[in-house]
C-alpha cells in the first residue's frame, strides 16, 4: 500500500462512513499504532470536540464514546488504516468473521501474512491505495484468512477518509461474507420478480386491510391499475366474497398463515380506474382464486409486529367450473339411470311419468308441473288449453305426486305464459322473476318462485303437453345446460304420457 512520510497521529486515522448490511453481533475494540499512548483509545473523530479556536471542549469524551458505540453497533465488519497502512480500527463483527481480536489486529502493518495470504496481499494493497487516492466507494471481493487458518470470501467496500486539510488521511474497509450478501441480493431479486410479471397475482395488504403493493397480474385480476389499487378499501374492489377475504386476512394477521392454500370465490367490481385506463369496466364476474397467505412481521422489534399480509393467488375459475359441470353431469346421468330402473317396474305409464319427475327434481329444481293438451297435436293451434296432470304438493318441495290423464282440470294461464310459449315453439323457454311481489302468483306458480324452465313434451311427432321446473330465490337461474337436461327428461316423460293416452283410449 502507498505510504506517506511521518507518523500516523490521531487525525490521520480512517473512520467508517457507510457499510453493507449484515446481520449478527458487532463490537468495537481498537488500539492505536505502536508508539501511541492509549492502547484502547479508538481515537477522536477529526475535528470533533473542538471549539472555534481549535481547543478541546468538554464534549471530547462524549464524542469518543459516541464513536465507540457506533462502531460497536455496526452490522458489518470494519477495519480502518491510516495513511501508512497501519490498522487503526477493528470491530467485533470483523472479529466474528475472521477470529482475530481487536488487540491482535490494531497496530499491525497491513493485513499481509495474518489476515491475507502473502500471495494475495499485493492485490489488496493496490486496491486500498487506489481507494485512498480515488473518489467514492469501491466494491471488490477478496479471500481473507481466519485465525484458525481457514479462508473466507468477503465482499468489501473501501473508501478514503480525508484529513482536516482535505488530503487523504486513511482508508476504511467495510466487509461482509459473500454468501450473506448473495442471500440479501436473492431476497431482493425474489421480491422484484414476484412484483414484476409473475404468472400469479401478488398483493401486499397492510394491517388496515388495504393494498400497499400489487403486481401486474393482480391489477388485471382486480380490473384496476397498479397505482389505483393502493390504499383503497377491499370493498371498492370486491363485491361478493369480500367477507371471506377479510376474514382470511384478519386470521393471518392474528395467528399466522394457514397450513394449506384455500380457494375463495369472489365477484370483482368493475373499477373506475379500469375505464380511465381505456379498459372496459364490464359487469361483475364471479371468480375462484386459489389463495395462499403469508404474515409479514418486522425483524427489528423484540416482539413480532405484523406489517401486513402477502396474498398470492391464482385464478382457477375455468378448472373449477369444469369440475362442477362434470360432477353435475355425472349426478344427472346417475339419476336418469336410477329413474329408468325404477320406471321399468311401473305398470301405470302416468306413474312412470311422475317417477321420472321425482328423480329429476333432486338437485335440479324445487317444484315441477306437468300440463297436458286435451289431445296430442303436431302443431297446437290457438287458443292453447292445458290441463294440470301432476304437480309437487303446495307449500312443499319433493315428489310430484300422482299423475293422471283423466279428470284433469284446466289451468288458466295468461297470454304469453312461458308454458304456452314452450308449446307454441315446441321447445324450451326460460323465465326469471322481475322482482315484483305477484310475479309467481300471476303465473299460477307456488309462492317464492324466482326462476322457471318450461319444456314441451313431444312424442311421435306430436306435442302432448309441457313440463315446467321451478326454482326459488336460493338457487341460480336456469342455464342452457339445465335446458338440455330438462329436454332429456321431457322426452322420457312424453313417451310415458303418450303411452298412457294410447292405453286409455
Amino acid at each position: 500500500m502507498a505510504r506517506r512520510a511521518g507518523h500516523a497521529d490521531a487525525s490521520s486515522r480512517g473512520y467508517l462512513v457507510t457499510a453493507p448490511h449484515h446481520s449478527g453481533p458487532a463490537r468495537h475494540e481498537a488500539r492505536p499504532a505502536a508508539g501511541e499512548t492509549d492502547a484502547a483509545d479508538p481515537g477522536p473523530v477529526p475535528g470533533a470536540g473542538r471549539d472555534a479556536d481549535g481547543r478541546g471542549s468538554p464534549s471530547d469524551g462524549e464524542d469518543h464514546d459516541l464513536l465507540a458505540a457506533l462502531l460497536d453497533g455496526m452490522d458489518a465488519a470494519l477495519c480502518a488504516f491510516d495513511a501508512e497502512g497501519t490498522v487503526t480500527h477493528w470491530n467485533r463483527e470483523a472479529e466474528r468473521i475472521l477470529g482475530w481480536t481487536a488487540r491482535e489486529a490494531v497496530g499491525r502493518q497491513g493485513l499481509a501474512g495474518w489476515a491475507v495470504r502473502e500471495a494475495d496481499a499485493a492485490a489488496l494493497d493496490a486496491r486500498l491505495a487506489e481507494a485512498m487516492g480515488g473518489n467514492g466507494r469501491q466494491v471488490d471481493e477478496f479471500a481473507l484468512l481466519t485465525k484458525d487458518g481457514g479462508r473466507v470470501l468477503v465482499r468489501t467496500q473501501t473508501s478514503a477518509v480525508p484529513g482536516p486539510d482535505g488530503e487523504p488521511a486513511g482508508v476504511y474497509c467495510a466487509f461482509s461474507e459473500v454468501h450473506t450478501q448473495i442471500d440479501l441480493e436473492r431476497s431482493v431479486a425474489l421480491s422484484e420478480a414476484l412484483f414484476g410479471d409473475a404468472s400469479w397475482g401478488v398483493l401486499l395488504i397492510d394491517a388496515d386491510l388495504r393494498p400497499a403493493l400489487a403486481n401486474a397480474h393482480a391489477a388485471r385480476a382486480l380490473r384496476c391499475s397498479r397505482s389505483g389499487l393502493l390504499g383503497r378499501p377491499l370493498g371498492d374492489l370486491l363485491d361478493q366474497g369480500l367477507e371471506d377475504v377479510e376474514s382470511a386476512l384478519q386470521h393471518v394477521l392474528a395467528t399466522g398463515a394457514p397450513p394449506a392454500p384455500t380457494e375463495l370465490w369472489v365477484t370483482v367490481r368493475g373499477g373506475a380506474d379500469a375505464a380511465s385506463d381505456g379498459r372496459a369496466a364490464g359487469a361483475p364476474e364471479r371468480r375462484c382464486w386459489r389463495s395462499g397467505f403469508l404474515r409479514l412481521a418486522t425483524p427489528l422489534a423484540e416482539e413480532p409486529v405484523p406489517l401486513g399480509v402477502a396474498w398470492l393467488f391464482l385464478d382457477v375459475t375455468k378448472a373449477r367450473l369444469a369440475e362442477q359441470e362434470s360432477a353435475r353431469l355425472r349426478f344427472r346421468g346417475s339419476q336418469l339411470h336410477r329413474a329408468g330402473r325404477a320406471v321399468a317396474e311401473c305398470e301405470d305409464p302416468m306413474e312412470a311419468a311422475a317417477l321420472y319427475m321425482d328423480f329429476a327434481l333432486a338437485g335440479f329444481a324445487d317444484h315441477a308441473l306437468i300440463d297436458l293438451l286435451p289431445e296430442p297435436e303436431p302443431e297446437p293451434e290457438h287458443p292453447i288449453r292445458l290441463l294440470r296432470a301432476a304437480a309437487t304438493p303446495a307449500g312443499a318441495t319433493g315428489g310430484s305426486g300422482t299423475a293422471s290423464v283423466r279428470g284433469c282440470l284446466p289451468v288458466p294461464y295468461g297470454e304469453g305464459h312461458p308454458a304456452l310459449q314452450a308449446v307454441e315453439r315446441c321447445g324450451s323457454v326460460r323465465a326469471v322473476s322481475d322482482r315484483t311481489r305477484d310475479w309467481a302468483a300471476a303465473r299460477k306458480w307456488p309462492a317464492g318462485t324466482q326462476h322457471a324452465l318450461s319444456t314441451a313434451l313431444r312424442s311421435r311427432g306430436r306435442t302432448v303437453g309441457v313440463v315446467t321446473f321451478l326454482r326459488g330465490p336460493s338457487r341460480r337461474p336456469f342455464d342452457r345446460a339445465d335446458a338440455t337436461y330438462a329436454e332429456d327428461i321431457a322426452t322420457r316423460v312424453a313417451a310415458a304420457v303418450d303411452l298412457a293416452a294410447a292405453t286409455a283410449g
